[in-house]
């Protein structure tokens, strides 16, 4: 696991979307996985600008979802689905065959499951997977106390998932309580996890994820286990490590040849 503290969250999303430029250079067609939430925006907006440049060419890249919400109609606004066209698709001008997601509206949501790991792995599997944090220490949706071992599947919300996910409705009320997640062991079976994190609200968690015990009540600290993970942060998500003047250390004399 690297840890990089930038200075603020623009530098974050730079240094993470220079990450996904320098995988689609070399696979062209890799499949991306991508998050919702705040923390991950600012890595959207750098590849909308690379893209903008002519410096990027995504014109082959595929996108998979993290999770979705169960229960909201079809083309509801913040369905994660509707999100990620606003936020990912449009912007960076991929058209709709080039998203693979979890069906949060099937009949048969245990099967809608099921066949979305079968979609990711007859896919070749994620090469890069984008991930916020929950205060709580959450990964997509696997809530605290979730299995290290878990797959795709139905998960219930906490009060704090859905109070923190209250801002984007207009009444705490319409937050559903249900959603379809990537469980963390399929979420791991990604090759690169870059895990995005800003501000003093998320600096906790970060703390607990990177440097506390593996444990089941911070999914977060599963991300220990893989073999490649960048967790890229900026100063105020840095706060309460300990270790963090070794951090910067390392990655201020880190060989030049060597990426993220």
């Amino acid at each position: 696991m690297e840890i990089v503290i930038v200075p603020d969250s623009t530098a974050m999303g730079e240094l993470a979307a220079g990450a996904v430029a320098d995988l689609l250079a070399g696979k062209p067609d890799a499949l991306i996985g991508v998050a919702t939430g705040s923390s991950p925006l600012p890595v959207y907006a750098a590849l909308t600008r690379l893209v903008g440049s002519g410096s990027l060419d995504v014109s082959r890249a595929r996108i998979c979802q993290l999770d979705e919400y169960i229960g909201l109609p079809a083309g509801h606004p913040e369905s994660y689905r509707a999100v990620l066209e606003r936020e990912v698709l449009r912007p960076l001008g991929l058209p709709a065959g080039a998203f693979i997601g979890a069906d949060g509206t099937a009949a048969d949501l245990p099967r809608a499951c099921a066949d979305y790991e079968q979609a990711l792995k007859t896919a070749g599997g994620v090469d890069l997977q984008l991930l916020g944090i929950g205060s709580d220490g959450h990964i997509g949706f696997n809530e605290p106390c979730s299995s290290f071992g878990s797959r795709t599947r139905v998960k219930t919300l906490t009060a704090q998932t859905r109070a923190d996910n209250a801002r984007f409705f207009d009444s705490p009320d319409e937050v559903p309580r249900h959603v379809i997640t990537q469980g963390i062991a399929t979420i791991s079976e990604a090759r690169h996890l870059v895990l995005v994190a800003s501000g003093e609200a998320k600096a906790e968690a970060v703390a607990l994820a990177v440097e506390g015990p593996l444990a089941a009540v911070v999914p977060a600290s599963a991300l220990q286990l893989h073999p490649h993970v960048s967790v890229i942060i900026d100063e105020a998500a840095a706060s309460n490590l300990k270790l963090a003047g070794y951090f910067r250390a390392t990655y201020d004399t880190k060989p030049s040849w060597q990426g993220l």
